[in-house]
């Protein structure tokens, strides 16, 4: 019986394929295996041994090529029959990636893995559309959340009363909740007028960014069928982008 392999679970950063840390690279041209996401960037699968088996492993908010438990799986059993694995996730893996979950089921079948965090999503796609997160004149905190979950259901584990009391807040896979996350704040206190901003496909050639603020928002992002994946950022840091720092020309 062949000794057991190991698993990495490598984060390939927010898009733009440059964005993969150097141990995430190497770690890619030597694996035996890749099962890659949606977001992992396609171009870096042109990195790996031409004899790798590469599994998309990919999921979209309505449709799935691979549930969790299926990836969980093939992960595993490609680890025991001794190969080198790379779970490539987009972002990095333990920032809203499953990563915990997986590196549990590693550790369930008494498969060795290791961390490869990856630049994410939360803090670069703003980056690219040329808005700090924090400013010393304008924000001395921030907030991450997910905007997966509804924020009008009753078992919502958000807490939106402190959430609107942060500088800046960042709310990632929220598009489809973009309205109801807005009329949350604003019930709990955040000022209707703070800039907020939208942005699709951050850090690639199709980014692009939609401006408002917190109240007007969700009406522009349907007005321009913004489409996951997407960011929005909330807070007066976004006023930045028109100040000069609206670098990132795709």
């Amino acid at each position: 019986m062949a000794e057991p392999g190991k698993v990495y679970l490598v984060g390939a950063g927010p898009g733009d394929p440059d964005l993969i840390t150097v141990k995430g690279l190497t770690l890619l041209r030597q694996a035996d295996v890749i099962i890659y996401d949606r977001l992992a960037p396609p171009e870096l699968l042109t990195e790996a041994r031409a004899d790798a088996e590469l599994i998309d492993g990919g999921k979209q908010p309505t449709k799935h090529r691979l549930n969790q438990d299926e990836i969980n799986r093939i992960m595993i059993d490609r680890a025991q029959q001794g190969a080198m694995v790379v779970r490539l996730k987009g972002g990095d893996p333990f920032v809203f990636g499953r990563g915990g979950e997986e590196a549990l089921a590693c550790h369930a079948a008494g498969i060795a893995f290791e961390i490869v965090p990856g630049v994410s999503s939360a803090f670069a796609v703003p980056a690219y559309a040329g808005i700090p997160l924090t400013h010393r004149q304008l924000a001395r905190s921030f907030s991450v959340f997910t905007g997966h979950e509804d924020p009008a259901a009753p078992e919502t584990t958000l807490d939106y009363a402190a959430l609107a009391q942060q500088d800046t807040l960042v709310a990632m896979m929220g598009v489809k909740q973009l309205a109801k996350i807005a009329t949350r704040l604003i019930e709990h206190g955040k000022n209707p007028d703070t800039p907020a901003a939208c942005i699709e496909w951050g850090t690639i050639a199709r980014q692009r960014v939609v401006e408002g603020t917190l109240a007007t928002l969700p009406a522009l992002v349907a007005q321009a069928n913004i489409q996951p994946p997407a960011i929005m950022v909330v807070g007066e840091v976004v006023r930045l982008r028109n100040q000069g720092l609206d670098w990132f020309k795709p």
